[in-house]
């Protein structure tokens, strides 16, 4: 008997022991195996941030180099454009010169040819001179010295009369005064030509020594020209540097802004993975994430600029919609469970991260958003819901059951509808052939059929620049 109640005692127990194991220990292990995934894809999501953010810096600090660069160009433009303005300068200085030197030349040349004939007249004079002074010579020593039958004894002694001898005296005489008239002439004309000739050597020499200052001029401004020039070829190598620089900058930014695409899309989809790892979570058991919350002053600001920056343009209801998500977040598992690390989590609300949150804790939020806030932190709810964006951005993610509030959208649990056949052929064609969509806001706005992260920032800066009340909406972390 005691060895059959010992065996019945050993079953119940090994009974105890597979429904004891097989129900709390399966269940634990599929809860512990979601958080380990959720904890890889948040590792993920944070190496994808860390290195899209050191990405972000790299294209900065490329564009900081690449705007010196430009400054570099046209400060070495304006420098090259100064230089050849200076050698054009030298250019027609040099143009001018070469026209007076020519002009010079052309004078010098007019100068020269006068003093040859001057100096050719001169020889003449003295040629002449010196005849008419050997002729009269001449006659002298035949008058008075030769004695002879020409001799002026003779002349007087064979005159026949008085009268005749004097006619022949005054002969003598007339054509010794002419001789010494035309001696007279001839040195007169000998100092005219002297004196012409001191003038034209005197403007000859003027002449050439202005000359000399224009090649002196000429070859000044030459080599001046010779080392601008060589400035400027020093500038233009430079210049042409700086600009193969710029096309090396161009290069780099456009290889890192596809390298920031692809990290934008692979945040994305690890995003939208841990949506949905949360969903498949939370789908085990619903959460109650109603009551109150004991915050502080400062959560309560930082709870109403939220409340503001994503709903200014929204309607009461919607002020509070948006609060109860962050407070339902507070509550939850799933989420951080302070006001403000809800807030700050990374990549959940884009107006956290664009500074428009700290801005309006800056100036203060307004006081229908202090209220939203109070009246949240006290326990109201307008619904149990984790995430909220804009239809539009419901719709493109296929989430199956929504609650509009405004323009918002509000669910708790992220699941999808499964698209048409046709349509998931197209998409899926789309995703080779279109580029990645933005996690984080861009400078320009984006497509509609672009993807955005999977909380408040699917709007990003094309609604936000348009109206506060599009601001991102929260999804999943």
């Amino acid at each position: 008997m005691m060895i059959i109640m010992k065996k019945k005692f050993l079953v119940w127990m090994l009974l105890f022991a597979i429904i004891w194991g097989n129900i709390p220990l399966s269940s634990y292990a599929d809860e512990t195996d979601g958080l380990g995934t959720e904890e890889e894809t948040r590792a993920t999501i944070s190496n994808l941030e860390k290195e899209s953010k050191e990405t972000k810096d790299a294209i900065k600090q490329l564009q900081g180099e690449k705007e010196q660069t430009k400054s570099n160009v046209k400060n070495l433009q304006d420098q090259s454009s100064a230089l050849q303005s200076t050698i054009n300068g030298y250019s027609n200085k040099l143009n001018t010169i070469d026209s007076e030197i020519s002009a010079t030349e052309e004078k010098l040349a007019v100068v020269s040819a006068e003093i040859v004939e001057l100096d050719k007249q001169l020889q003449e004079a003295r040629q002449e001179e010196k005849e008419r002074y050997e002729l009269l010579k001449l006659r002298m020593q035949s008058t008075y010295e030769n004695g002879g039958s020409k001799g002026l004894l003779r002349l007087m002694l064979e005159s026949g009369t008085m009268k005749e001898l004097l006619t022949k005296f005054e002969y003598i005489n007339a054509i010794v005064a002419y001789d010494k008239r035309k001696i007279s002439e001839l040195k007169a004309i000998q100092d005219d030509i002297e004196a012409k000739s001191a003038v034209v050597e005197q403007k000859e020499a003027e002449l050439d020594a202005y000359q000399s200052q224009l090649d002196e001029k000429h070859d000044e401004i030459a080599g001046l020209t010779s080392v601008v020039k060589g400035q400027l070829n020093t500038t233009n190598s430079s210049l042409s540097s700086e600009k193969t620089k710029l096309d090396d900058y161009d290069k780099k930014l456009a290889e890192l802004d596809k390298k920031m695409k692809a990290l934008e899309a692979k945040t994305a989809a690890a995003q939208a993975a841990l949506a949905q790892q949360i969903a498949e979570r939370l789908a085990r058991t619903k959460e109650d994430t109603s009551g109150s919350y004991s915050a502080s002053d400062n959560e309560l600001i930082w709870l109403a600029a939220t409340i503001q920056a994503e709903s200014d343009g929204e309607s009461y209801t919607g002020k509070l919609g948006v609060g109860s998500v962050i407070m339902n977040r507070v509550k939850s598992s799933a989420f951080p469970n302070d006001v403000i690390s809800v807030i700050t989590q990374p990549n959940q609300f884009a107006p956290y991260r664009s500074g428009k949150v700290e801005f309006i804790i800056a100036n203060g939020p307004n006081s229908t958003c202090i209220r939203a806030a109070q009246e949240v932190l006290a326990g109201a709810r307008v619904g149990d819901y984790l995430f909220f964006m804009t239809q539009k951005w419901a719709d493109y993610y296929r989430i199956s059951e929504y609650t509009m509030i405004g323009n918002h959208a509000f669910f708790y649990r992220w699941q999808t509808k499964e698209a048409p056949p046709e349509e998931a052929a197209e998409a899926e064609s789309e995703n080779h052939e279109e580029e990645a969509p933005a996690q984080e806001q861009q400078e320009e706005p984006q497509e509609e059929e672009q993807e955005e992260e999977h909380h408040e920032d699917e709007d990003n800066d094309d609604e936000e620049d348009h109206d506060d009340e599009d601001d991102d909406d929260d999804d999943d972390e």
